[in-house]
């Protein structure tokens, strides 16, 4: 069982291929736009160049909201970012992406939140099997998050604890921990984490 909280963003890990699903999937312009201008920007004007050129890199240039663009070129542009870049940048894209996107619905609470994430991503991806983020209700303030997809491990841990903050109650702390069998770190298509508030 791989178990991480909230400073494994610290971590270096190796990362198993960054593999699409299926050859067909496309990824939507407007979410590449949004990580990149968006969510790299807040980092630093070299990192965001520095996305740019990795997808200029895999034929991605200029990307337009409302374009396809294939994912397997999105996956590779994520790992040339994963390598020159820290490890934690990704987590910390993951965890920005609730405040930078188009978050689809009204959600009030943490469960409603991490329901919503198969949603969203299903409105950015198109094109075959793009995997899903299963949301599970444990009970008052527990819940478990399924990542089948092909995206990395620290990018996902950020995802679901920045939903889970953006829900929370002003009191809360939120742990995550992984608690699933199966880890992409380790070459399988998914992740599970136990998200608590």
């Amino acid at each position: 069982m791989c178990r991480f909280y909230l400073s494994a963003a610290t971590r270096v890990e190796t990362m198993a291929p960054y593999e699409a699903f299926d050859r067909d999937v496309q990824v939507n312009g407007r979410t590449v736009l949004t990580i990149v201008e968006e969510a790299m920007g807040r980092f630093s004007e070299a990192y965001r160049d520095r996305a740019l050129t990795a997808l200029a890199e895999e034929g991605i240039v200029d990307p337009e909201p409302g374009e396809w663009y294939p994912q397997q070129a999105w996956l590779n542009a994520f790992e040339t970012i994963a390598e020159d870049l820290q490890p934690h940048v990704l987590d910390r894209l993951g965890e920005q992406l609730p405040d930078v996107a188009d978050w689809p619905g009204d959600a009030d609470a943490v469960p409603e939140g991490l329901a919503s994430i198969d949603d969203a991503y299903r409105r950015n991806h198109r094109g075959g099997d793009i995997g899903f983020y299963r949301f599970d209700h444990v009970d008052d303030r527990t819940g478990e998050v399924t990542c089948h997809n092909p995206y990395p491990c620290p990018f996902d841990r950020g995802l679901v604890r920045g939903v889970a903050q953006a829900h929370a109650p002003v009191d809360a702390f939120v742990f995550l921990e992984e608690t699933g069998e199966a880890c992409r770190r380790h070459g399988d298509d998914t992740c599970t984490y136990t998200v608590y508030w």
